[in-house]
C-alpha cells in the first residue's frame, strides 16, 4: 500500500440538510479524529459511535466511523462524521480536522487512492461517477454494469489470450521446426479472430451508448402558432415555454429534457419558421436552422385549423428537403379530421402525449433494449477499444507473411492498449486527468 498523508474533505453538497459527512482517510486518521471526537465509547471498526466533535469555536453533537484498513474505501484507516446539515457546522468540522494534520483532499483523491490500493480497476472509477453524475436509469445502469466489473472481465479474458500467444511465440523461437511454426500461426490467427469479434461486439454499442451518455436530441420545428410551445410543455409536464395566441412568442430557442422509460430527451422549441425582419426573431430562427442538422428526430407540428398552403410552410419545406421528420398533427380537440401525420395529438388537452412519447421511443430504441447488456458509455473506453482492433487486424493480416516476432509487437500492443482500460497499464498523467474530473470528496 502507497503511503500517502491523511486527507479530508466534505463528501455531501454543501448547503443546509439532514445531515453532512466529512471523510478523512490515511494512516493518521483515527489518531486526529480521537483528538477532536469524544465519546464514552472508544471508536471501533465499522461501529457508529455518537459523541462530542470539539471544533474549537464550537461543539457538535454528531455521529463517528472508523474504517480500519484495508476494509474501506480507500484500502486505507479512513473515518466519516455524520453531523447536522449546515455550512457553518461542516466547514467548521473540516477546519478543525486539517488544524489537526489532515490534507484537503483534491476532486476525486478518495477514488484514486481506491484505485491505487487496489479496491477497483480505472474502468470501475469511471463507472461510479457515470452513477453519480446520471440523469436518468439507463446511465445508472450503464454505470452500476461499469462499477461491477463487467467491462474490466472481458478486457483481462483478452489480456489472457494475448498472454497466451505471446508465450507460444517466444515457444516456436526454441522450436524453429516448420511444423510448428505452423500450427502457431493457425492459433494466432484464431485467438484474433474471436478477440476482433468481441471488439466489434462492443464498438457496436456505440450509438445507443452515446444515447443513454448524452440523452436523445429532439426538435420541434413550426410555422408561428401551430402549438410547439404548448407541446415542449406536454411532454415535459411544465409550464416552461410561453405560450400565446400572438404569432413569433418563441423568439429564441427553449431546452429543456423528460425521462421516458430510462432514456434522456432532450427538447429542443424553436422560433417559428418564418420570413420576417425581426432581427431577435430572425436569430433564433437562424439556431433552429443549425439544430435541424443535429437533431436525432425532428418533429415538425402542424394543424388542421388553417389548411391552406403558406410560404411559410414553402420555407419550411425548403428546410427540411432530404431531411428525415416526423408529423405531428396538433390541436385534434379543434379540429378531430385525420390529414397525413404521424402522430396525432391536442398539447391542450394531452391527448395522444403519451403515444407520441412512446412513438419517440420505438423509433431510437428500433428492437428491445437489453437493459443489462454492456453498453460502451464512455469516450475514452471507445477509442481504445477502436484502436485495439486495428492493432488484431494488422497483426492478423501480417500472420505468415512476415515472422512472427514481428507479429508480436502488435498483440503486445493490444496487451498494453486494453490495460489502459483497467488502469493496468495507464500512466501518471492519465490517472491524473480523469480523477481531476471527480468531484471533491470523492
Amino acid at each position: 500500500m502507497e503511503n500517502f498523508s491523511t486527507i479530508a474533505a466534505i463528501s455531501t453538497p454543501l448547503g443546509i440538510g439532514g445531515i453532512s459527512i466529512i471523510r478523512m482517510s490515511g494512516k493518521e486518521s483515527l489518531k486526529i479524529a480521537e483528538s477532536v471526537f469524544k465519546s464514552k465509547q472508544s471508536l471501533k471498526p465499522r461501529v457508529m459511535t455518537l459523541g462530542d466533535f470539539d471544533a474549537r469555536d464550537f461543539k457538535e453533537k454528531c455521529l463517528c466511523v472508523y474504517f480500519k484498513a484495508p476494509y474501506s474505501f480507500t484500502g486505507e484507516d479512513m473515518i466519516e462524521f455524520q453531523c447536522h446539515g449546515g455550512v457553518a457546522i461542516t466547514n467548521g468540522i473540516l477546519q478543525s480536522l486539517l488544524d489537526n494534520g489532515a490534507m484537503l483532499a483534491s476532486p476525486g483523491e478518495f477514488t484514486k487512492r481506491a484505485f491505487i490500493n487496489g479496491k477497483m480497476n480505472l474502468s470501475q472509477a469511471e463507472g461510479m461517477m457515470d452513477m453519480i453524475n446520471a440523469e436518468s436509469d439507463a446511465e445508472i445502469r450503464a454505470g452500476y454494469t461499469l462499477l461491477n466489473g463487467e467491462l474490466a472481465k472481458k478486457v483481462k479474458k483478452y489480456q489472457e489470450m494475448l498472454t497466451d500467444l505471446i508465450s507460444e511465440i517466444e515457444v516456436s523461437f526454441d522450436y524453429p521446426e516448420n511444423d510448428y511454426e505452423l500450427d502457431v500461426q493457425k492459433k494466432i490467427k484464431c485467438t484474433l479472430k474471436e478477440i476482433k469479434k468481441g471488439l466489434e461486439d462492443l464498438i457496436a454499442t456505440e450509438n445507443k451508448g452515446k444515447v443513454i451518455k448524452d440523452g436523445v436530441n429532439v426538435l420541434i420545428i413550426g410555422k408561428p402558432n401551430v402549438g410547439k410551445s404548448s407541446l415542449l410543455n406536454a411532454l415535459i409536464n411544465e409550464e416552461k415555454a410561453i405560450v400565446t395566441s400572438t404569432a413569433g412568442t418563441t423568439r429564441d430557442v427553449i431546452e429543456s429534457k423528460y425521462i421516458f422509460n430510462g432514456i434522456k430527451f432532450n427538447i429542443y422549441d424553436t422560433a417559428g419558421l418564418r420570413q420576417t425582419e425581426d432581427e431577435i426573431e430572425n436569430i433564433g430562427i437562424e439556431k433552429a436552422k443549425k439544430l435541424i442538422d443535429s437533431a436525432d428526430i425532428i418533429l415538425r407540428v402542424i394543424d388542421d385549423v388553417n389548411k391552406r398552403e403558406t410560404l411559410e410552410d414553402e420555407f419550411i419545406n425548403k428546410l427540411l428537403d432530404g431531411k428525415k421528420y416526423y408529423i405531428i398533427k396538433n390541436k385534434i380537440d379543434l379540429e378531430p379530421t385525420r390529414s397525413n401525420a404521424d402522430f396525432y395529438i391536442s398539447a391542450k388537452t394531452n391527448a395522444g402525449i403519451e403515444e407520441l412519447k412512446q412513438g419517440i421511443y420505438d423509433i431510437v430504441f428500433n428492437e428491445k433494449v437489453n437493459e443489462n447488456a454492456l453498453v460502451i458509455t464512455n469516450k475514452r473506453h471507445l477509442e481504445i477499444l477502436k484502436k485495439v482492433k486495428k492493432y488484431i487486424e494488422n497483426a492478423l493480416e501480417n500472420v505468415g507473411n512476415i515472422t512472427l516476432d514481428v507479429v508480436s509487437i502488435d498483440i503486445n500492443l493490444s496487451w498494453q492498449a486494453l490495460g489502459e482500460i483497467t488502469g493496468d497499464t495507464s500512466n501518471e498523467t492519465i490517472l491524473d486527468e480523469i480523477f481531476s474530473k471527480f468531484c471533491l470528496g470523492k
